[in-house]
Order: C-alpha cells, then sequence, then structure tokens
C-alpha cells in the first residue's frame, strides 16, 4: 500500500499514511484519501494527467484539536479540509466543500463542489451541509433510495 502510495501521494500523504500501524485502518485511510482527491480533480473539471494526485496534498485537521483525522461529524466547526498546491496553480484553491460517504459497509464515495456553488445546500447548525441522495441500483432489476437508511453512513463533512 505504502509503495503505491509513494507513485501517487504527496510526501504528506504518504507520511500520514505511514504512520497507521494497524494494516486494514491503513488500507481504509489510503481508500478515503484517494476518494477524496479524485472528487477534487473531478470537480476542477480536469483529469488525472491534468491534475496528477501528486501536485496537491489533501490535509484533515480538527478545528478545535488541530490534530489529523478522516472521520468525524457534519459541523464544519469540526473538521475542514486543506488542499495545498505544489503548483501554484491558480486552479486548485481551498474554495471547497467535501462530503465523505461509505456506502454498504465496503466501499468510499466523495463529493467535492465549490463553496460558493449552494446548489443542494441545506444551511444547518454548522453551516451549509450538502443535500444528497442516494440509491442501489441493480441494473434492468432494482432502484432502491438508501439514503436515510444503515446502507449509507457520512463519514464527514469537510470544508
Amino acid at each position: 500500500m505504502i509503495s503505491f502510495a509513494r507513485r501517487y501521494f504527496s510526501p504528506q500523504e504518504v507520511d500520514l499514511l505511514a504512520s497507521i500501524s494497524d494494516p486494514e485502518i491503513q488500507r481504509c485511510e489510503f481508500l478515503k484519501l484517494w476518494t477524496l482527491k479524485e472528487s477534487y480533480v473531478k470537480a476542477l473539471g480536469r483529469g488525472f494527467s491534468a491534475a496528477p494526485f501528486k501536485s496537491f496534498t489533501i490535509r484533515y485537521r480538527a478545528a478545535t484539536e488541530g490534530g489529523l483525522h478522516l472521520s468525524g461529524n457534519c459541523s464544519s466547526e469540526a473538521s475542514e479540509i486543506i488542499v495545498e498546491s505544489f503548483d501554484e496553480t491558480k486552479n486548485l484553491t481551498s474554495n471547497w466543500h467535501f462530503s465523505l460517504l461509505e456506502l454498504a459497509h465496503t466501499h468510499y464515495a466523495a463529493v467535492c463542489v465549490e463553496k460558493d456553488n449552494n446548489i443542494g445546500a441545506i444551511v444547518g447548525e454548522g453551516g451549509p451541509r450538502m443535500k444528497l441522495t442516494a440509491w442501489k441500483t441493480i441494473p434492468f432489476v432494482e432502484d432502491e433510495c438508501v439514503t436515510g437508511t444503515d446502507a449509507i453512513a457520512t463519514l464527514s463533512c469537510l470544508s
């Protein structure tokens, strides 16, 4: 896992993953980080080759504790994400809202939207939150809304 991370992630992200001794937790954190990075690149409207994952770092910080973490509640005061660009590209900014979801205890999904874009946002006690609807779809067999069930869990709403 770490050798793969060294190929695609920034040194800071590799250090974060290397500091996790439990292989299963390390694998989960790797997947969460990859998913967040992928959602960010897609939100920029750029492909993997136009914004390589090594060209920016995603850092997580508990706003009240100042420590790194990947999970928490959805309050923007409880957690934040910081995107740092090594290329100083003006398109790579920290002006984003992220939502990280665990799906059916087996997959992760991340959504990244610009902070100025309030389409689908709900203003709550912690500031704006994303309003997402998740569907479990088996083509030609089943379409089931799984929002609000135990099949989908919000891990973090980060900004």
